[in-house]
């Protein structure tokens, strides 16, 4: 379904997007999309082959993944934080077939080309050329405005993100299609199946962040990009474009409530009807503060990127319900599951799974073990641990996996133990999350040192900083004569966890 064409011939001088100073109206859009498709088409790019978009927040990003949806080939957003070897991996694992690349980003392109030989085209997206790089200006002037024939079927295209495991290398959650009757209905709870003027505040690479702003052109809004999220110039867009939703990480929110009071009075955010956080746990204080800011606005669901969205909060139980995140969504059902698979009563906690439906992935790349151990016979789990209470409202309460969320990032503490482990002065490494006020958790590495051996903290996040990327190096680190391990050897992490979490309302 070209939603894309539908919306140029309904509203052809309306803004699809807005990027500064710059946008392209709904008849423009569809020209340079058709042009990019056409022009990647002549050569060779298929249908199911993977695209990856390895650039900063944009029009030409947001370009670049319509065209690949057009031809039916599957965008592949690549986290721009990631250090050269994490991204060589992943354009290696991911069989991309082209690659587009931001300015900022070349340098690192020039470091691990060689690495990716089965990618056939590069495409530079910015002002800096390169002689081994096709130009994305250059393919739109030369590309037919007619485009190719759009995919048949009544999807809004797939995408695959990357999402790191256990194991400590990422996985490719591949979604071959997302059906649009599931998408409206579970848009329509959040009172997003319509015209929205939407405000893209976070990555695109993130899951959440860029499937709302695909979303929202859907259902012909217009899209607001930033760039780099600043609080006060999220409010400054907010009044100027008469922004009407947003999705946001808690972080993001409680950026732009801790900003003055002063400040926040200059701007009339009133135009704003639908504000949807998750990707971390949101405190209540921040929600209280959006929702005496922007009005009863604030709307919460429970997900991640290979499930799609499972609940929803509305507006008016947000303060009912503290700490819960919600009802199942529209189409979702959702239950409580004890060690055996076995359902649980009424507020007990046990690990939450959701029945396999049209909003999930389908797997994980090239990993089918990895895809059978989300699995739960008719069930598929991420891990989360919750309980429901007598309303259906859904608690989460703990993971059965060690995944630290900070500011609405996951993080996974085996892959920076695997680098940790490498220090020829670490003898046992624990990497877990403790509570942070402002970013949800951060990262906390509990170290042995080998007998003889000096080890400092800073010793410590240099060496990480050198292996991953910088928001994956602990924020503080603590040094212990042994680390606590079962009789099987088996690392007993909750017992270093514990004493940071004690008195803590919620232990995600």
């Amino acid at each position: 379904m070209d939603t894309i064409a539908a919306h140029a011939s309904a509203r052809p001088d309306s803004p699809a997007l807005v990027e500064g100073s710059r946008g392209l109206t709904w008849r423009a859009y569809l020209e340079a999309r058709n042009r990019l498709a056409a022009s990647l088409a002549s050569r060779g790019l298929r249908a199911g082959e993977h695209v990856i978009v390895y650039a900063t927040n944009s029009i030409e990003y947001m370009l670049a993944g319509a065209a690949a949806r057009a031809i039916g080939a599957i965008p592949v957003p690549m986290n721009h934080r990631l250090t050269p070897d994490e991204v060589a991996y992943i354009l290696d694992d991911s069989d991309a077939a082209v690659v587009f690349v931001g300015d900022p980003f070349l340098v690192t392109a020039d470091a691990v080309r060689a690495h990716a030989p089965r990618v056939r085209h590069w495409v530079t997206l910015g002002r800096e050329r390169r002689p081994w790089a096709l130009a994305v200006d250059d393919l739109i002037a030369a590309g037919d405005p007619r485009g190719v024939p759009y995919p048949g079927g009544s999807n809004a295209g797939g995408s695959m993100i990357y999402t790191a495991g256990t194991t400590g290398k990422p996985k490719g959650a591949l979604r071959r299609g997302l059906d649009v009757a599931t998408l409206r209905e579970r848009l329509a709870a959040f009172d997003l199946a319509r015209p929205h003027v939407h405000l893209v505040a976070g990555p695109l690479y993130h899951s959440a962040p860029g499937s709302f702003a695909v979303h929202a052109h859907v259902f012909g809004g217009s899209v607001v990009i930033m760039p780099k999220f600043d609080a006060e110039e999220a409010l400054a867009l907010i009044a100027r474009h008469r922004v009407t939703s947003t999705f946001m990480a808690p972080i993001l929110l409680k950026r732009i409530v801790d900003l003055p009071e002063a400040v926040r009075a200059r701007y009339d955010v009133s135009s704003m009807q639908v504000i949807v956080v998750a990707a971390a746990p949101c405190p209540m204080k921040v929600k209280e503060d959006v929702l005496g800011y922007f009005g009863p606005v604030l709307y919460e669901f429970y997900g991640s990127t290979e499930l799609g969205m499972n609940t929803l909060l509305r507006p008016e139980d947000v303060l009912r319900k503290p700490g819960s995140c919600g009802r199942a969504a529209p189409g979702v059902e959702l239950a409580v599951l004890d060690p055996e698979g076995r359902p649980l009563k009424v507020g007990e906690p046990g690990e939450l799974v959701v029945r396999r439906n049209g909003g999930m992935f389908d797997e994980y790349y090239k990993k089918p073990d990895a895809t059978r151990q989300t699995e739960r016979g008719e069930w598929l789990s991420v891990g989360d641990v919750a309980w429901i209470d007598d309303d259906g409202f859904v608690y989460i309460c703990d993971r059965l996996r060690d995944m630290v969320i900070s500011g609405g990032v996951n993080i996974y503490p085996a892959e920076i133990e695997d680098v940790l482990h490498r220090h020829p002065a670490v003898q046992d490494v624990a990497v877990f999350g403790v509570p942070d006020d402002a970013w949800g958790e951060r990262v906390h590495a509990a170290i042995q040192p080998r007998s003889g051996m000096t080890l400092s903290a800073g010793d410590v996040a240099d060496f990480t900083r050198q292996h991953l990327a910088d928001y994956k190096v602990p924020r503080e680190i603590s040094f212990h004569e042994s680390l606590p391990r079962d009789s099987a050897g088996k690392l007993l992490k909750r017992v270093l966890r514990e004493p940071f979490w004690t008195g803590r309302d919620s232990r995600v």
